[in-house]
C-alpha cells in the first residue's frame, strides 16, 4: 500500500486528478491510498504518507514544504504543469511510484 497526498491550493481540479490516480491504479492493481489537502495543512497530514506532490499553482511553497517532508522522511516533488492541466492520473501516479521506489 502506497499513501499519497496532493497538495494545492484546496481546488477542485486536483480532486479530479486523484479519482483519475485512483482508477489508473485501480487499473494497475497497485493498492493506493490518495487523498487531497490544501497546502496549508501539509504538517497536519505529512506523517504517515508515503509520498507528497504538490499542484503547480503552488509550486512556490516547494522550499518550505520540502523541509517539513525531510522532517518525516517523505519525498517530495511538484506535479507537472501539462500532467496536472490533462488531468493525467497515469503520469502523475508514475511520477508518485517513482518517488515512493528512490
Amino acid at each position: 500500500m502506497v499513501k499519497i497526498g496532493l497538495f494545492c491550493a484546496a481546488g477542485f481540479s486536483t480532486g479530479m486528478l486523484v479519482n483519475n490516480m485512483k482508477a489508473a491504479a485501480e487499473k494497475r492493481n497497485i493498492e493506493a491510498e490518495i487523498d487531497a489537502y490544501g497546502q496549508v495543512s501539509l504538517e497536519n497530514h505529512v506523517e504517515g504518507l508515503d509520498v507528497v506532490l504538490l499542484g503547480p499553482q503552488v509550486a512556490y511553497t516547494f522550499d518550505k514544504s520540502e523541509a517539513i517532508c525531510k522532517e518525516h522522511n517523505v519525498p517530495i516533488a511538484v506535479i507537472p504543469m501539462a500532467d496536472y492541466g490533462m488531468l493525467d492520473g497515469e503520469k502523475v501516479l508514475d511520477l508518485a511510484l517513482s518517488l515512493h521506489s528512490s
